[in-house]
């Protein structure tokens, strides 16, 4: 007897050391992040730089993988299915995040549970937008004309069930008014239908908002975050009119759940020292991001957690039943 557990104890005894052997030697081979987003959109265009720089650190190249559809289903199950070795970890947004398992009946993958916080990577405001040839300049005028013309103003978002589209229908309950919402898969041809004029707002991040502000084809009425951005002080934020809306994109890096600890410190770390570089910071507040670094492992979780929590009392109040 004492023989045979001798010789069970062996390979858990050599699994052990090479499971340490592999959190020690990190990284000896590519690193990947995944997103559920498409290539060149901001969820894409922030996972990029932040790759980069974490190459930069580790040695080591970190390839983003752009895997959309599903609305983000398809991109977080495939993070969440991944090895848990500390070679793929996931570049999430606060939809994948934290409301899709509010507005969808079931997932196949549990984003509290099937992942670990890393890091905090980035924040990006959104944007209230009007064809100049609607008549307000301002919320307060928008709110006015929304009431005296109920459900005549259209306004383009990217569903009911996501970002943009809630963000209208809660707008819609604090102001007491009625914008009917045009929903577009693509988000590009939403915007080229309020350019041209067809549909008279958008929702859109401050960084796809910046060239249309620039060239007069779109107005800015207000910013969904709690404080102005910077380069845009002149567009009051939303929460002037109504206290405490707060409403922002963002990006957490996390990795499937079962990724060794020593791992998962030692990428927190170096998204810390990324997030205290001041070219780092420059390049991202150019690109209409915000970021307060990357915190600690447990401020990155007391953030997602906290995030769950504000996002499930929205759905609720607005009526939102998953589908």
């Amino acid at each position: 007897m004492l023989r045979m557990l001798r010789w069970f104890a062996l390979p858990l005894m050599l699994a052990g050391g090479c499971l340490a052997a592999s959190a020690q030697t990190w990284p000896e081979r590519p690193v990947k992040f995944i997103t559920s987003q498409a290539a060149g959109n901001a969820t894409d265009i922030i996972a990029r730089v932040t790759a980069d720089q974490l190459s930069n650190r580790i040695g080591r190249p970190v390839v983003v993988e752009n895997r959309p559809g599903g609305g983000n289903v398809i991109g977080t199950q495939a993070a969440a299915r991944s090895a848990p070795d500390g070679y793929t970890f996931f570049l999430a947004t606060a939809a994948a995040s934290v409301t899709d398992p509010y507005t969808f009946k079931s997932l196949p993958y549990d984003p509290m549970k099937d992942f670990v916080p890393v890091a905090r990577v980035a924040e990006v405001s959104f944007l209230l937008l009007a064809h100049p040839s609607v008549p307000v300049k301002s919320l307060a005028e928008l709110i006015a004309l929304a009431k005296a013309e109920p459900e005549k103003l259209t306004i383009a978002t990217d569903g009911a069930r996501r970002f943009s589209g809630m963000i209208v229908a809660w707008l819609n309950r604090l102001a007491g008014m009625k914008i009917s919402q045009v929903p577009y898969s693509n988000m590009r041809q939403g915007v080229q239908d309020v350019m041209a004029g067809r549909v008279n707002l958008i929702i859109l991040s401050v960084p796809a908002a910046t060239s249309p502000i620039a060239s007069g084809a779109l107005r800015p009425l207000g910013i969904t975050s709690a404080r102005r951005v910077v380069g845009l002080e002149n567009v009051p934020t939303i929460a002037e009119t109504f206290p405490g809306f707060d409403f922002t994109g963002w990006m957490l890096l996390a990795a499937p759940t079962g990724t060794p600890a020593d791992v998962i410190d030692r990428v927190n770390g170096e998204m810390n020292a990324i997030f205290k570089d001041p070219g780092v910071l420059k390049r991202i507040g150019d690109m209409g991001f915000s970021t307060d670094g990357a915190g600690t492992l447990q401020q990155a979780r007391s953030y997602v957690e906290g995030q769950h929590k504000a996002w499930g009392t929205l759905v609720r109040e607005i009526g939102m039943e998953p589908e």
